[in-house]
């Protein structure tokens, strides 16, 4: 009787399913790190356009005179965001001495951790007492046509 080795079918099908198992698992924590990464560089880049619009407008009294159109420009940034939307920088009507940063673009579900995130400086973060995020907006809209708007000053 020959001796004979090799692996079978079987063993073959179950270090298959094993990889598969461990794909998944990468891609699923790939697909984490990068939608983390996402939501850090919008956080970077509203902490970059307040303080932008802060200092550009330190002379005036209120901030009447932003013109969402080339503030962008003044500050040296684009107005495009990580998710494929824009971002708007406007006046609040109700208020000159407030402005308001709104998010364009997003999925319901990052509508909804950037409506929960707790934003550092501004207006309802503050006022709450650093209990409410300071975010508004609705997370209803099919995904890509969320906002959340930011409102800053005083």
């Amino acid at each position: 009787m020959k001796q004979e080795s090799g692996r079978s079918m079987i063993e073959m099908m179950g270090v298959l399913a094993i990889m598969g198992v461990i794909t998944v698992a990468a891609i699923a924590a790939i697909s984490s790190a990068m939608n983390m990464q996402k939501h850090n560089e919008v956080n970077d880049q509203v902490l970059q356009m307040v303080t932008q619009v802060r200092q550009t407008f330190t002379e005036y009294d209120d901030y009447s005179n932003i013109n969402n159109a080339t503030i962008f420009g003044a500050i040296g940034m684009s107005n495009k965001n990580p998710y494929g939307g824009t971002y708007e920088i406007n006046v609040n009507p109700s208020n000159t001495r407030q402005f308001v940063i709104s998010i364009n673009g997003l999925s319901q579900s990052d509508c909804e951790y950037f409506i929960t995130k707790g934003w550092d400086g501004s207006v309802g973060y503050e006022a709450s007492g650093r209990t409410e995020s300071g975010a508004t907006g609705t997370c209803t809209n099919p995904n890509g046509e969320n906002v959340v708007r930011i409102t800053y000053g005083e």
